[in-house]
């Protein structure tokens, strides 16, 4: 059930029976030839809205612009400053823990927000620390990344072996195609792209990723392919996010 499609009394009643929302976070950035800009967000979004049907939970707005600087020598990738993307989570986590909400589990689509997401749920643990009584209730933070799981890993290794990748993968291709059928790209590219290095800003990662990718040959991308990906991870994550509700 999706946050923005309830009424408030609805989302009242959801708490009555559970604290746990879950958060899709993404990004706004080129993803190679054929990727959609919207890739990790799209990504993020529709597996987060599969656990929340198989975990009968409720899913939050979508985060879709991340920390993506590096992407910026590429005509539409759009950034949030670590900085901004911090106060963003940190006042999305503490709007909701005002209303009941105590469980965030942050399903994500873009490794370059791990180390920023994981600095915001550090800002939010020090705010409620510093708050005055000890009485308030217990918020607790996950961070999952869609693609890091067993399954998720195996069908990747057994689809494409080593043209996944790192950036403008063929798995994340797949997922908006099979997300967005009516937005699938076709483009002539070499088999696959130049193998990952350290980058720093913007400039820097265009010369050493001409056309974006990294590593990947996403001319392997299928619907057919999404689908798969998105149901596996709809299982694994499903079950991970049950565990966590269960932790006390």
């Amino acid at each position: 059930m999706n946050l923005h499609l309830q009424t408030w009394e609805e989302v009242e009643s959801y708490l009555k029976g559970s604290r746990g929302i879950i958060i899709p976070i993404g990004s706004t950035e080129q993803h190679g030839p054929n990727g959609l800009i919207g890739t990790d967000a799209i990504c993020a979004e529709v597996i987060a809205r599969g656990v929340g049907e198989q975990a009968e939970a409720m899913v939050g707005p979508t985060i879709n612009v991340g920390m993506a600087q590096h992407h910026l020598g590429f005509a539409g990738s759009m950034t949030l400053r670590p900085s901004t993307l911090i106060a963003v989570i940190h006042d999305y986590i503490t709007s909701l823990a005002r209303h009941g909400f105590e469980r965030f589990y942050f399903i994500n689509g873009h490794g370059g927000n791990i180390a920023t997401v994981t600095a915001a749920f550090s800002e939010v643990y020090a705010t409620a620390s510093m708050r005055p009584g000890t009485n308030a209730p217990v918020v607790r933070c996950r961070l999952k990344n869609w693609w890091d799981t067993p399954a998720v890993k195996s069908l990747s290794r057994e689809l494409f072996a080593d043209r996944e990748g790192s950036h403008a993968t063929p798995s994340e291709v797949s997922v908006t195609f099979y997300a967005h059928p009516e937005a699938i790209k076709q483009r002539e590219m070499t088999s696959i792209g130049p193998k990952g290095r350290d980058f720093a800003d913007a400039d820097d990662y265009r010369r050493l990723f001409p056309d974006g990718r990294i590593g990947s040959d996403p001319s392997l991308a299928t619907a057919e392919h999404g689908k798969r990906f998105v149901d596996t991870a709809v299982v694994d994550i499903s079950a991970d996010y049950l565990g966590f509700l269960a932790q006390s």
